[in-house]
């Protein structure tokens, strides 16, 4: 028995070594705390450089039209004049999704970003998930 013991741990110990080196060989592409959208790392690794490069020109740092600031989350959760713009599990009644989507209504349809082409399908998927999964993000918005 301690032989068999002896001849087994030596394969286990190949076998762990082996698997240490794909992942150093592969990398762990997309595998990060980011993974997760119900984490506030998902926000501030996939969410938030979407919302700076379509939404920051207008709504973050000094800039804040509408009354809408995105820059911390209980300004996100506010909204802006028009009310709130995220529905936290709700990505379909949170009107920022179908602003972006270019759906706004028919009477003020405020397609956002305006005088620009809807965003990239991709990255409304992935604004849409942060929404579903809860909205959570940083208190400090970073």
């Amino acid at each position: 028995m301690r032989g068999r013991v002896r001849r087994l741990v030596p394969g286990v110990a190949a076998g762990c070594a082996a698997a240490i080196c794909l992942i150093a060989v592969l990398g762990l592409r997309g595998v990060s705390a980011a993974a997760d959208p119900a984490t506030p790392a998902f926000y501030t690794e996939r969410v938030r450089p979407i919302l700076i490069a379509n939404c920051g020109k207008c709504h973050f740092s000094m800039n804040h039209k509408g009354g809408l600031a995105m820059d911390t989350r209980a300004s996100m959760m506010k909204g802006g004049r028009d009310g709130r713009v995220i529905v936290p599990g709700d990505p379909g009644n949170s009107p920022l999704v179908k602003l972006m989507r270019h759906e706004g209504p028919a009477k003020d349809p405020k397609p956002m970003p305006p005088k620009s082409p809807r965003m990239k399908d991709a990255d409304i998927a992935v604004v849409e998930q942060w929404i579903k999964a809860g909205a959570a993000m940083p208190e400090n918005g970073r």
